[in-house]
């Protein structure tokens, strides 16, 4: 069940959300944005700029090739020849990043001379010279483009980070199960047989080094002595009840599971890549958070699958892990240094790409990655983002969904 406060957040966001979305939207109106369903397309499917008679039909193509601008020109009804035009365009994104593109004849078409790199966001500045005769155009080609005020990203807890280096693990993924720490676990017996008068623990109870657990009357002396917890734990099995005779046998057993061991099992062809002392995260469905460990000692005896068990000494002092529990586990192998990494929480899907939001100012717009090696809370990016961009890392979903809201398309 979702609490009443749940809702009320949701609300909120959607309320923030509606008010960036509408601020996104003033804004491209500010700035005479047609929107891209909204030109007039020519016969190539392209954009048709026109000066009176004289029109350029402009459109990105990318079958078979990197995008590319191609422009075919007309004056009146009559199709120029692209020996016969100058035409250069100027893309301004996001950051004042410029990219200037001048274009040779090919065909019956002039082409550009530059990969249009995603994503194709920009303010499109376009001139073209004909008989010395200059024509000018400019407009908004956005995608994947929203504006937050401050007030609203704090509001919605939208947080952001530099990206940079970072450290990417590589991984022996095994599986294994949390066994008792048999060095913490006492057997209690009676020091003097006798005949036991209270039993003062059960089952379950957890005890402290010195608790009383029973009381005996010895059959040598008739005097009572009382048997204490040698550690602090859990009464795992008790064998004792009033009136009974203590008959040299196991009475209490005492397991403290502040440390358990994790016996994982590592099959022989990967035995040679693990080591003592190698790191080792471990993954319970009891536990909020992975816990860390390393490898103490391999048992020296394969299993019936022939894997080899390599246990691991665990911090439970929060108690996560229960003896007969089974456990996923990452085995550190190795460590490579990577130039540019990012959080795998700032990850969205836009078109059929993976992106993070870049920040630059109140905006922020998409960056398609090229991604590689993984490992815990960071990603490889090996393309589609520069160093020392400023990205959103938590809650980035709230970013695509204004996107997605403001119908912004990869439309050319």
């Amino acid at each position: 069940m979702y609490s009443i406060k749940h809702f009320i957040g949701v609300a909120i966001c959607i309320v923030l959300v509606s008010a960036c979305s509408e601020s996104s939207q003033q804004t491209a109106a500010d700035s005479d944005h047609t929107p891209s369903a909204d030109y007039e397309r020519g016969a190539h499917n392209g954009r048709l700029l026109e000066d009176g008679d004289f029109t350029v039909e402009l459109a990105i193509f990318e079958t078979g090739v990197p995008p590319e601008f191609r422009a075919w020109v007309s004056d009146g009804d009559t199709v120029l020849s692209p020996n016969q035009v100058d035409l250069r365009v100027t893309l301004t994104r996001l950051g004042e990043v410029i990219d200037n593109i001048g274009f040779s004849p090919q065909g019956d078409f002039l082409r550009g001379d530059t990969v249009i790199y995603e994503p194709h966001s920009f303010v499109v500045n376009v001139t073209a010279t004909h008989v010395g005769k200059n024509h000018n155009w400019q407009y908004d080609s956005l995608e994947g483009r929203t504006m937050i005020e401050p007030a609203v990203r704090d509001a919605l807890e939208i947080t952001t980070e530099v990206a940079g280096p970072g450290i990417i693990e590589e991984v022996l993924p095994v599986y294994g199960r949390i066994v008792a720490n048999t060095n913490q676990i006492s057997q209690v017996t009676a020091r003097f047989d006798g005949r036991i008068e209270t039993v003062f623990k059960s089952i379950g109870d957890r005890v402290s080094a010195g608790d009383r657990l029973l009381q005996v009357e010895s059959n040598q002396s008739l005097t009572s002595y009382t048997i204490t917890s040698p550690i602090d734990g859990i009464v795992t099995v008790r064998n004792a009840g009033p009136g009974e005779q203590t008959e040299g046998r196991q009475l209490f057993t005492i397991m403290n599971t502040a440390t358990v061991w994790a016996d994982l099992s590592v099959f022989p062809s990967d035995v040679a890549r693990v080591s003592i002392g190698t790191p080792v995260r471990i993954n319970s469905a009891l536990a909020p958070d992975p816990i860390m460990g390393s490898i103490a000692m391999f048992m020296p005896a394969t299993q019936a699958n022939q894997s080899i068990i390599a246990r691991v000494v665990l911090d439970n002092t929060d108690g996560y892990l229960l003896p007969g529990g089974w456990v996923n586990a990452e085995i550190e192998i190795a460590q490579h240094s990577v130039g540019l990494a990012v959080r795998k929480e700032a990850l969205q899907s836009f078109r059929d790409f993976t992106v993070v939001f870049a920040q630059v100012g109140d905006e922020y717009e998409v960056r398609m990655l090229e991604l590689g090696r993984e490992s815990g809370d960071w990603i490889e990016v090996l393309g589609g983002l520069l160093p020392g961009t400023r990205y959103v890392t938590k809650n980035s979903y709230i970013l695509k969904a204004d996107v997605e809201k403001s119908g912004a398309s990869h439309d050319h």
